[in-house]
């Protein structure tokens, strides 16, 4: 089956040697087979930034999901920021802002909720909200079904109720009834995992704190998810590793496991 490996906020450009180091030899080890790269790749969106990422990126091997984030978009260059806001982004990762993958036992789906208008915060449209919906309802019934967005569609934290993402609550409804299991978010530098009430079907938040950066909130080390589909788990359980960086040992440790089992029809 599939191992995931989410790396959310590395703002290359305030990147750490010891952890970048550490995240590429925790790659080697758990082999994962997809890299999904949930924004804020760089600090100020510098080209230079965009190819320390790429060649982090390249080092870990495997394919490679991102999304742009709000830091991916230049903030003092306007001219660009409004007319070319993802051209940086782009020659480093292609494209496609908002690519899918789909294998037999995974289907993600990744939404760009920056906008070149805001500063930081996100948003998601109905265009955006429906595009997501049609593809997860043409899922199979063994593919674990995952949507990826910048900022968070739920918070733990009072302070962080300002960086929701706007749109949260219309896209949570419709893409948990178009089958979504996981929404994996990042921007606010906070590992948790949610479950996510009043919605058609069960459905959890997965947030991934930053994963190199020296922009980490108090108390809170960097850390990457690994999610386990159909790995060293029983059957229909997926697990959400969290993996933090050890300032003692030099490397990313497994601190916290949390078991999911999503509904299947």
């Amino acid at each position: 089956m599939s191992i995931l490996l989410q790396i959310s906020d590395p703002h290359f450009g305030t990147e750490q040697s010891p952890v970048v180091e550490a995240l590429a030899a925790l790659a080697r080890q758990q082999q994962p087979d997809l890299l999904v790269l949930s924004g804020d790749v760089t600090q100020r969106a510098r080209p230079a930034q965009f190819r320390a990422a790429l060649a982090f990126m390249d080092r870990l091997g495997g394919p490679v999901l991102a999304i742009p984030g709000n830091h991916d978009i230049p903030l003092f260059d306007l001219w660009t920021r409004l007319r070319h806001p993802y051209a940086r982004y782009m020659a480093a990762f292609g494209p496609d802002l908002e690519p899918v993958h789909s294998s037999p036992d995974l289907m993600v789906v990744c939404v760009n909720t920056t906008r070149a208008w805001r500063h930081k915060h996100g948003e998601v449209s109905g265009q955006q909200i429906d595009r997501v919906a049609r593809t997860l309802e043409g899922a199979g019934a063994a593919q674990l079904r995952v949507v990826v967005v910048h900022q968070p569609v739920a918070v733990t934290l009072a302070e962080d109720v300002p960086n929701r993402l706007r749109g949260h609550a219309a896209a949570l409804q419709r893409w948990s009834a178009a089958g979504a299991d996981l929404v994996m978010g990042g921007h606010i530098h906070l590992p948790y995992v949610m479950s996510l009430d009043g919605l058609a079907r069960p459905m959890w938040a997965v947030q991934a704190g930053t994963a190199v950066s020296s922009r980490v909130r108090k108390g809170v080390p960097n850390s990457v998810n690994l999610l386990r589909w159909g790995v060293d788990s029983l059957p229909g359980c997926c697990l959400v590793e969290q993996w933090d960086f050890s300032a003692v040992d030099q490397s990313f440790v497994r601190a916290r496991v949390t078991e999911i089992r999503p509904a299947r029809a």
